[in-house]
């Protein structure tokens, strides 16, 4: 049973973008490893970017640079 985790940071990622990465992750798997999709679990994690860091950095500080 494979197990995909996708973390992203939580800036407005609507919920037919979230069914994408589930449904691609999950065909991924089905085509380059042959998986059972019935069995493919796939997990996203939504991230505040105050705790994703980068370069030494908070993504909330890189995002208010740009």
């Amino acid at each position: 049973m494979p197990y995909v985790n996708i973390k992203i940071t939580d800036e407005n990622v609507t919920k037919e973008q979230k069914l994408e990465l589930i449904q691609g992750a999950t065909q991924l798997l089905v085509d380059v490893l042959g998986k059972n999709p019935a069995t493919t679990v796939v997990v996203i994690d939504e991230v505040n970017t105050d705790n994703w860091g980068i370069g030494g950095e908070c993504v909330t500080e890189l995002r208010k640079r740009k």
